[in-house]
């Protein structure tokens, strides 16, 4: 006789988790999908379809800050899954500025978070964007390389940045941007800052626009920072917060202002959702194509070489989305990363959507390599799942020392 499964474990999802996840898929199968490949050749941002989202609720404070409070943390997961399987460009441009409220929600005191976050989505009637800065020419996966200045004006208690961040999304269009700055270079990472730039503040502007490979919908800029003077209050956590953080710093102890890291290090497997996402639209084409296009008086499907590859590619999805799943439940319930399972989860899902959406371009043939189908779009899309966030050769670095206890360079 078989024993009765131990309580309390269960791979179902609740039921306000089936309803995020019907909820997400009915907007990016009847908005997001039909208007992809318009805004893909247009590379504009959305707006339309962003105003949509705002209308019925998905792009919002309040959807955002429920999911990521989520009881099981799969929220924001299966609903970013859904909506990148919609299409990426589009959903990075709802999705975006998500990443600067979390900076704000991860370093930010209650006030400024009660302050800022409603001032980055706005209304459904007066949609507004946030934006998150920190790449920079010169300091992309090295974050210590940020040249950025940060320097406080005593006498006014205001703070003026000056310096150029690139690779921004929603940067120079957004409302509200969130600049990581250095305030003591020679401290490296532990002697910089986040500040929240309000709304139409002198000297920030927009510089170059990408024009980019994949994710086309979304907005990327450089984003130009000419002696841009903000309030002592835009300061994330306060001065004195920051003062004890350097202090420590120069004697050379350890920070707690180090947390940052584990904050980043969380927030990992929402980027692993949107590579599964894009990964498992691509298959699911490739697996109606090969059941319906006949090749020599039988589907596609029928031939071992097509199924096996197409096994491989459900296997991989699968296993990208519990890797996905285990890292969200564990940052939402607190549990370590002592194998850093949060890069572990971004850097197979990233890896999985390069490669489903390579294959299933392949099994379409020349079909497949045509913009009249969308896994060619699709496929350049998953590029960028390697590279922003930490490119995979990073999460391997990370993964490396996490496993090994050792200072791998």
């Amino acid at each position: 006789m078989s024993e009765a499964p131990a309580p309390g474990f269960s791979l179902e999802m609740s039921e306000d988790v089936r309803e995020i996840k019907e909820w997400a898929h009915g907007f990016a199968a009847d908005v997001i999908r039909p208007a992809a490949a318009e805004w893909d050749e247009r590379e504009e941002t959305p707006w339309p379809v962003i105003q949509e989202a705002a209308k019925i609720g998905l792009y919002s404070l309040d959807f955002f800050a429920n999911q990521w409070l989520e009881p099981t943390g799969l929220g924001i997961p299966v609903a970013f899954e859904e909506l990148y399987w919609g299409d990426s460009g589009i959903a990075l441009s709802i999705t975006g500025t998500a990443l600067a409220a979390v900076a704000v929600a991860g370093n930010g005191t209650q006030e400024q978070v009660l302050e800022w976050t409603p001032q980055m989505f706005g209304t459904p009637e007066d949609v507004k964007l946030a934006a998150f800065c920190s790449s920079e020419p010169n300091a992309g996966s090295d974050v210590s390389a940020i040249r950025t200045r940060a320097v406080y004006d005593e006498a006014k208690d205001e703070w003026v940045l000056n310096g150029t961040k690139t690779w921004a999304t929603n940067g120079g269009i957004a409302d509200v941007h969130v600049v990581v700055a250095s305030v003591e270079p020679e401290l490296g990472s532990r002697g910089q800052a986040s500040f929240v730039v309000p709304p139409g503040t002198p000297g920030l502007s927009q510089g170059q626009k990408f024009s980019k490979h994949g994710i086309r919908a979304s907005h990327t800029a450089e984003v130009v920072l000419d002696d841009v003077r903000v309030p002592g209050s835009c300061l994330l956590g306060g001065k004195e917060k920051l003062d004890e953080r350097l202090a420590r710093a120069r004697e050379g102890k350890r920070s707690k202002g180090q947390a940052a890291m584990k904050t980043f290090e969380a927030s990992r497997p929402s980027v692993g959702a949107m590579a599964v996402g894009c990964a498992r639209a691509a298959y699911e084409y490739a697996l109606d194509y090969t059941r319906q296009r006949e090749q020599f008086g039988r589907p596609l499907g029928d031939n071992q070489g097509v199924a096996f590859q197409l096994a491989d590619m459900a296997t991989r999805i699968d296993a990208a989305r519990l890797l996905v799943w285990r890292a969200a439940w564990m940052a939402r319930n607190g549990k370590d990363f002592d194998n850093a399972q949060g890069s572990m989860s971004k850097l197979y899902a990233a890896e999985t959507a390069t490669y489903v959406t390579q294959n299933a371009m392949r099994l379409l043939g020349g079909n497949g390599y045509t913009r009249e189908y969308p896994v060619e779009r699709w496929h350049r899309d998953a590029t960028i799942f390697t590279i922003f966030e930490g490119a995979s050769e990073i999460q391997k670095l990370i993964i490396g020392r996490a496993v090994t206890g050792l200072p791998i360079r």
